[in-house]
């Protein structure tokens, strides 16, 4: 936690193993699915020059697709305790998440809206957890039975092919509504900021996350701060 002079104070949300694993992942993703466009159509072969041809982008996704399966483990080793929080989390359903997407509707087209509290993780990103596991197991299982064929009954390769697409334009639709919510939308850039640097404004963090935060309050992690004093506060470098 830091509290410099003239600037917001902030806040850990995110552990380094956390961060790295989540840079890990978008890089993976999107590696893939850039080496794979050409493999599905033909009119992204002009991306084949830019990985050295068809043998290099096979190869290619071939290493990203390992490194894909990383952030999990990356997670287990150094971040342990967040790895299982998180799985805590997405199983943890109760009244305040059904009533966050009531209001999420509301910001999502500018209108009036109230902060419902949330724990370390609202509904939304829940769900954006939950499909990203599924997406991640029809990939990657999908992915095994492509990448060795012979080691499995050609009926299971065939149906591995069609999970593969399956997987692929679900976690790119996943993927799009994941950087839209936490990037482009104003409202949740400070979040975005974190898992670069693993801490957020305290005033952001409190505003929403706030039955998180006031555990951590009353753990003697955070300060209790004003959230609209905080928010008049320039922005530290």
């Amino acid at each position: 936690m830091s509290n410099q002079l003239g600037t917001q104070i902030k806040v850990k949300r995110f552990s380094k193993g956390f961060v790295v694993a989540h840079a890990v992942n978008g890089i993976s993703f999107f590696a893939l699915y850039l080496t794979a466009l050409p493999m599905y159509t033909e009119w992204f072969d002009w991306l084949y020059v830019l990985f050295g041809g068809p043998e290099n982008a096979r190869f290619l996704h071939r290493v990203f697709a390992v490194t894909f399966i990383l952030p999990t483990i990356i997670m287990l080793i150094f971040d342990p305790k967040g790895f299982f929080n998180w799985m805590k989390e997405l199983v943890t359903w109760k009244k305040r998440d059904l009533q966050f997407f009531t209001e999420f509707v509301k910001d999502l087209f500018g209108l009036k809206f109230k902060h419902v509290k949330q724990s370390f993780l609202n509904a939304g990103e829940k769900i954006n957890s939950v499909l990203q596991i599924v997406c991640a197991i029809l990939l990657i299982g999908s992915g095994f039975t492509m990448w060795f064929p012979d080691a499995f009954p050609k009926a299971l390769v065939q149906w591995g092919y069609f999970l593969h697409n399956v997987g692929f334009g679900l976690a790119f639709a996943v993927a799009l509504g994941h950087i839209y919510l936490s990037v482009i939308h104003k409202n949740s850039r400070p979040g975005f900021k974190g898992v670069i640097t693993g801490e957020v404004p305290a005033w952001w963090a409190k505003d929403h996350y706030t039955e998180w935060y006031e555990e951590e309050v009353e753990k003697g992690n955070f300060p209790d701060v004003d959230i609209e004093k905080e928010m008049k506060k320039p922005t530290g470098a």
